[in-house]
């Protein structure tokens, strides 16, 4: 299985942390986000991962290529310009596109800068029984940013801020809104239906994809932890969660 980690952002939230290296060196607990996503990875039986980079680069090249313990296939995806989320993705398309045994079969994509003890190996599997095109981990929890789900748990809109409007792609009788953790499992046929080009959001790509009736579901994390790394005082909250062994399954509320 192979999976990408999206590390090409400016980390600017993380300021002063990231004004001398990429966001995905920093660290947490005394390893790199980098590293910690790259361990829950090989854990889920990925083998192969492919990590774009914008911001410093050259120090995730030198990481990567310094660590010889990681167990998998590694692969930097250098982007000039940053591409966003959906671009990012597309730019690596040759790498999920590749002849060999994974050619066909559904990919993790997870941002560099979250932490959790969400199965990735049963979100897989999840996946490949329903048939979808991608899978969403999603939790209700506090966002200004939320996406809505029907009553099938299918990817129906969004709403793009607490005032906002929401933005319905595919009408439904009831709904649910849920933040989104920054993990999917997709499969690559989607690279197909990317009419998309530059920089672009995935969620765009999504919405649009959903509207023209593809299956999108949510992957339901609430039973398990989570944590957003963008911030310094995150760090420090999750630091103390993993030094107090709360870094595992929470009940669900």
């Amino acid at each position: 299985m192979k999976a990408m980690i999206l590390a090409a952002g400016l980390g600017t939230r993380l300021r002063p942390l990231t004004d001398d290296r990429p966001k995905a060196l920093v660290t947490v607990a005394g390893r790199t986000m980098l590293e910690a996503a790259l361990a829950r990875l090989r854990a889920a039986g990925v083998t192969g991962v492919i990590v774009n980079a914008h911001h410093f680069a050259d120090q995730i090249e030198q990481f990567v290529k310094g660590r010889e313990d990681f167990g998998m296939r590694i692969e930097v995806s250098r982007e000039e310009e940053l591409l966003d989320t959906g671009g990012g993705l597309k730019r690596a398309a040759w790498f999920f596109l590749e002849s060999g045994p994974d050619r066909d079969a559904p990919f993790i994509v997870h941002n560099v800068d979250v932490i959790s003890s969400i199965d990735l190996a049963r979100m897989v599997r999840d996946h490949t029984q329903s048939g979808a095109l991608a899978t969403l981990a999603v939790a209700a929890r506090e966002s200004s940013r939320k996406l809505i789900f029907d009553e099938q748990g299918n990817l129906s809109g969004r709403r793009a801020g607490r005032k906002a409007e929401p933005e319905v792609v595919r009408p439904a009788q009831q709904t649910s809104e849920l933040a989104f953790s920054g993990i999917h499992v997709i499969s690559p046929r989607i690279f197909s239906l990317m009419y998309e080009t530059g920089a672009f959001s995935i969620i765009d790509a999504y919405l649009r994809l959903a509207s023209q009736g593809e299956k999108i579901p949510a992957f339901r994390a609430d039973e398990y932890y989570w944590r957003d790394l963008g911030r310094p005082e995150s760090i420090a909250a999750a630091e103390d969660e993993i030094s107090h062994r709360r870094l595992s399954p929470r009940p669900v509320n």
